[in-house]
């Protein structure tokens, strides 16, 4: 057998793929304990604790590549590159599931922004409450989902990537100077 190399694409690729079918998982998992429109607080924790994991051991990775050296943009790359790849995996499964699993899912999430702003604001006028569901219709729908979804994943793989990055950053000039 031929020793292959490990690559930083296949590297963004494998951590990209796994943490997709991580989030998957609890989305189904949330699905099936019927928590799908009002999850605990706690699973946004996990889900956000498994991206960290992932987006950090992908840069881990990179970093044992390339001997031990590390820099800032190659550890952004990096865990954009996890973060994008995961997101998209996201985005196809949340289609799917908007549209042949629970195809009244956007209705179902009105009402239940309805319920919790009656809840939290008793005090609303109609025209009031009227305007802020007028304004969750707008925002809800496939194309907006999946930009929204999209849009998060690469911020949080952002921050993450550039926290870690900078923690494990290590160059070239930095052993030179010393």
């Amino acid at each position: 057998m031929e020793n292959q190399e490990i690559t930083p694409k296949q590297i963004m690729l494998n951590y990209g793929l796994l943490l997709g079918f991580a989030s998957i998982l609890i989305s189904v998992a949330l699905y099936a304990m019927g928590k799908t429109y009002e999850p605990h607080w706690s699973v946004g924790v996990f889900s956000t604790l498994i991206t960290v994991v992932a987006i950090i051991t992908g840069i881990k990775k990179i970093k044992d590549l390339n001997g031990g050296f590390l820099s800032l943009s190659e550890a952004l790359k990096t865990g954009l590159g996890i973060a994008l790849i995961s997101g998209m995996v996201l985005l196809v499964y949340n289609l799917i599931f908007v549209t042949f699993i629970e195809p009244e899912y956007f209705a179902r999430m009105l009402e239940v922004q309805q319920q919790k702003t009656m809840e939290m604001y008793p005090n609303f006028s109609d025209e009031q409450l009227e305007a802020a569901l007028e304004m969750g219709k707008k925002m809800s729908g496939p194309m907006i989902n999946s930009a929204i979804i999209l849009i998060g994943s690469l911020f949080l793989g952002f921050i993450i990537s550039l926290i870690g990055g900078l923690i494990m950053k290590k160059t070239d000039e930095e052993i030179t100077s010393i």
